[in-house]
């Protein structure tokens, strides 16, 4: 056993409010990634995997897995808010945890606009008197009151949030197995996991890069390291937990999804440019009514309850990089009664707000910024695996060899090729923003203003 490290330790203040349980990490891993998130980019996943949704969603898990190990393991060495940027800063070098931090911020930046986007999209769908743009400002507005006011208030909304969504996700795999009952299936009941007809490696990999959008959220738990009043070991274990459960509920739904899925064949060459695939099913299984419920709990829940706490995550990864000196020192800004990153929180909201209403006037907005989100992420836990290995099997002399050898390399072979199955676009949007990156550091590097972290004498040994 080992002593865990305090955050006065490695030179900081507490400073927000540590008032999170273990259910409160695990209710707010669950939101962040949303329990029906499969029902909004259902057609997409749906045509990349050649009809195998849940197959692509099994191996998306199996992949997050891995990455939730590696999560937990550094969550135990540098418990304090920062994410990636911290483990690998603090796990390999500072520089590094710089390039880290600034790839991450490509997810966490631009996933709150993607989802106040999609959500406004379908809000206006129904309610067209209000634009787009209407909605997607009274989102954002929304959850910054939310978020201003504290962390406890997220975590009040975020529990109600996840069992509205619940129920709703209850709803649908209940009318749905009733279809397949009364012989509504469109296709043999093994199809969603293994289709000859279209099966292969690249392919699958193809669609697990877009189904893994649904998995972001479960790493968002470390963002809130400084404001738990749990331990580490636990903290790390309410991700591997909300990962796990996430995951079932993502392939249960996908699976009776794809099975009811009509014109199954026009959706594999066409694809879903409307989104609109899953509540199309939903009403070809249950009526009208099932559709108009799926798609308004989608929207209120990556509208609402997913981006606000994603707006939450993102202001902490911007207050612990300039807690370092590595953003602006304004965004370190502690509300004094909220104990909340203040400035943080509202420049996520503002960024959201104008990267939003950009999209709003491009029609590739969407697939453009899914591929970027996770680009993002995929590249910043390739950063988290080398971490691990490199804190406790090379430095630490760690003979732990699953969790700190193996299991690394796995999940880093996995998420390389995922990365390298994903779109070009992303691919190249996502390393030209990591060569900006690149050109801070070494422009920090000739101004004399080299990356630095603070450092921990390492925890004594305990019987």
């Amino acid at each position: 056993m080992t002593t865990e490290p305090s955050l006065e330790q490695f030179g900081y203040r507490q400073e927000l409010h540590r008032s999170l349980s273990f259910t409160d990490l695990l209710v707010y891993g669950l939101i962040f990634m949303v329990p029906i998130a499969p029902f909004g980019i259902f057609g997409g996943v749906f045509q990349a995997s050649g009809g195998m949704v849940a197959l692509a969603y099994v191996i998306g898990m199996i992949a997050m897995a891995f990455t939730a190990l590696s999560y937990a393991q550094m969550a135990r060495a540098f418990p304090m808010a920062g994410s990636v940027y911290t483990y690998a800063g603090r796990g390999i070098a500072a520089p590094v945890g710089f390039l880290a931090g600034w790839v991450i911020l490509l997810d966490y930046v631009l996933v709150p606009a993607l989802l106040y986007l999609i959500a406004s999209a379908a809000m206006a769908s129904f309610v067209p008197v209000i634009p787009i743009w209407g909605w997607l400002i009274m989102f954002v507005v929304l959850n910054t009151a939310v978020n201003h006011a504290g962390i406890r208030m997220t975590a009040r909304i975020t529990k109600i949030m996840l069992v509205g969504e619940l129920i709703v996700l209850g709803i649908f795999i209940v009318v749905g197995l009733v279809a397949l009952a009364r012989g509504k299936a469109q296709s043999g009941a093994l199809t969603p996991l293994f289709d000859s007809s279209t099966f292969s490696w690249p392919l699958v990999f193809g669609a697990v890069s877009i189904a893994v959008l649904s998995f972001l959220g479960f790493d968002g738990i470390s963002m809130l390291a400084e404001e738990s009043r749990v331990d580490s070991r636990r903290l790390g274990t309410s991700m591997i937990a909300a990962l796990g459960l996430a995951g079932v509920l993502f392939i249960a739904q996908t699976w009776v999804a794809a099975l009811l899925t009509p014109d199954r064949h026009e959706l594999l060459t066409k694809g879903d440019p409307a989104g609109s695939a899953f509540y199309d099913m939903a009403e070809f299984a249950g009526g009208h009514w099932l559709g108009i419920l799926t798609a308004v709990a989608t929207a209120i829940a990556w509208g609402f309850a997913n981006s606000l706490v994603a707006q939450a995550a993102t202001s902490r990864l911007l207050y612990a990089m300039a807690r370092d000196h590595q953003l602006p020192a304004f965004l370190a800004k502690v509300h004094p009664r909220h104990r909340v990153p203040v400035n943080a929180t509202l420049l996520v909201a503002a960024v959201s707000l104008v990267v939003g209403l950009y999209l709003t006037t491009r029609d590739d907005g969407i697939p453009l910024i899914s591929g970027l989100v996770n680009f993002g992420a995929m590249t910043a836990f390739l950063a988290l695996h080398v971490s691990v290995v490199v804190h406790y099997f090379a430095r630490r002399g760690s003979r732990d060899w699953w969790r700190h050898l193996i299991a690394p390399v796995i999940g880093f072979a996995i998420l390389i090729y995922v990365v390298i199955n994903a779109g070009i676009a992303a691919q190249t949007l996502g390393l030209t923003w990591l060569g900006i990156g690149v050109v801070l550091l070494v422009v920090s590097y000739a101004l004399g203003r080299r990356p630095t972290l603070h450092t921990l004498n390492e925890p004594q040994e305990t019987p």
